[in-house]
């Protein structure tokens, strides 16, 4: 049996050398050494084309073997994998999660809203979008070479992954886009009306959402230390501390303030009308978020593994961090203080889990229970401002912290990029372990600054255009029925 594998091994390399030579005529035949090194490269997540470079760092003309230019099963399954886990995050995730925090006459505008965002963001991402945000342009936008998806096949784009698919690539990080709007909602719930808010999202993608991801993610992004050998600002974001979380949160924040307080904030209690139905959401929340985090490997490999490990550890700490601190100052562990941990927990790892090892997953874990819980009932109480389901206090803050810890956290020997061929042209390589802190604080200033200077531009054209608000009547009746004409209980 040791024998068999080998013998099948130097067959195949023969038989596909054989066709390569017979399909292109004259072209340079690979060695068997450059095609054993190809088919490894699939195992270990690297370039295949690379045993096939010559001294100056190109590719004979010609030269290839049949594992360059095609996505790796594996690498290509959980990658689809991931996608429909961070869509099942919004849907229903998210939209449970927020349906059952607001009060019941409100319920079913949240689920229409989540809806609303899954089909407006995905006609934005195949018409410009993810050109936009992941086509080659300048260090704030991308281009339009990818416009209307054109040219985005299964072919995998070397700029972002050997071996996965750009299209699956492309509809992966969608999901990233459309949760990330999404979670603006719940900032202005119970109030804003349908049509507004869909109208503030499709100018707030354009406005925020696509060049914060262009500037952290793109192959030539102001801030994408890891792989852009000319990123000015040299700091790591691995799954969106500065892209979902901070964007988001930020945003979150400078749009409540714009929109203003419910009616009889301060003065009525706004308790969530099922918890059974925010904990369920809870759940689905967490388990989407695994593809999340460990698909922003892009690849089932080592870091993706790291990822997922440290996801775990944070959230379950987190949740039980925030239950403790209401057990101490409250005298009581609510199942909300329990949910609202788990989720901060998973913003506050969200930007370093592919960089840090268990153990600096568990101190993220801790000060990401701990801190969202003082800005939630602290700060708040302190300003007065109305962030309905806490999006500020839990995304912009454990965001915010997440992406300052990852710069003190991160360590080489969970990701060996951050040593990496373009780590070493930008500087970044240097910084790890000494200083990198300060160009994470120089990322959270950028998004910091486009978040709420965008979110404020699109929030007053919104405002130019037509009501943002509902009347003080539709208000008391419930928006399920004044916009959507539905209940979601009738009993």
């Amino acid at each position: 049996m040791r024998m068999i594998l080998p013998l099948l091994v130097c067959v195949c390399v023969h038989w596909s050398t054989t066709l390569i030579s017979a399909a292109q005529p004259g072209a340079p035949a690979p060695s068997v050494e450059q095609r054993l090194s190809a088919m490894e490269a699939y195992f270990s997540n690297t370039d295949p084309s690379a045993a096939l470079k010559g001294a100056d760092g190109s590719v004979p003309t010609g030269l290839t073997t049949p594992a360059v230019g095609v996505p790796g099963p594996g690498h290509n399954a959980w990658m689809m994998t991931s996608a429909a886990l961070v869509l099942f995050m919004t849907l229903p995730g998210l939209a449970i999660f927020y349906g059952g925090l607001v009060r019941k006459k409100n319920v079913l505008s949240i689920l229409a809203q989540c809806m609303g965002v899954t089909t407006l963001v995905t006609v934005i991402w195949w018409a410009a979008g993810y050109s936009l945000a992941f086509s080659r342009g300048n260090p704030f936008l991308g281009g339009f070479d990818f416009a209307f998806l054109r040219g985005v096949t299964a072919r995998p784009n070397p700029d972002f992954s050997p071996w996965v698919s750009q299209d699956v690539f492309a509809m992966f990080q969608m999901m990233f886009a459309i949760i990330t709007p999404a979670l603006i909602v719940g900032a202005v719930a119970e109030r804003m009306r349908f049509q507004a808010i869909l109208t503030f999202i499709a100018l707030w993608m354009f406005l925020v959402y696509l060049p914060v991801t262009h500037m952290a993610w793109g192959p030539d992004g102001l801030m994408n230390g890891v792989w852009n050998p000319d990123a000015k600002i040299r700091a790591i974001d691995f799954a969106g501390g500065t892209v979902v979380e901070m964007a988001s949160g930020w945003s979150s924040l400078a749009l409540c303030l714009i929109v203003g307080r419910r009616m009889g904030y301060g003065r009525e209690l706004f308790a969530p009308h099922s918890m059974v139905i925010c904990m369920i959401g809870t759940g689905m929340l967490w388990v989407g978020w695994y593809g999340f985090n460990a698909g922003s490997a892009i690849a089932s490999d080592g870091v993706a593994s790291n990822a997922f490990v440290a996801t775990t550890l944070a959230g379950a700490v987190a949740s039980g961090t925030w239950a403790f601190a209401e057990f101490l100052t409250r005298g009581k562990a609510s199942v909300l203080g329990f949910c609202s941990g788990i989720v901060s927990g998973l913003v506050a790892i969200t930007p370093a889990c592919g960089f840090v090892n268990p153990s600096g997953a568990m101190v993220i874990g801790i000060l990401g229970g701990l801190i969202p819980f003082f800005a939630v009932y602290k700060l708040k109480a302190w300003f007065a401002y109305d962030d309905s389901l806490d999006v500020f206090g839990i995304h912009g803050v454990a965001g915010t912290l997440g992406m300052l810890l990852t710069g003190i956290l991160a360590d080489p020997a969970v990701n060996p990029n951050l040593l990496g061929a373009a780590a070493q042209a930008n500087g970044l390589a240097g910084l790890v372990g000494h200083g990198l802190w300060i160009e994470q604080l120089k990322a959270m200033g950028v998004t910091f600054a486009v978040a709420v200077a965008g979110t404020a531009l699109a929030a007053y054209i919104v405002r130019a255009l037509m009501p943002v608000r509902i009347t003080p009547e539709e208000e008391h009746s419930g928006l399920d029925i004044a916009e959507h004409g539905e209940e979601g209980y009738i009993l």
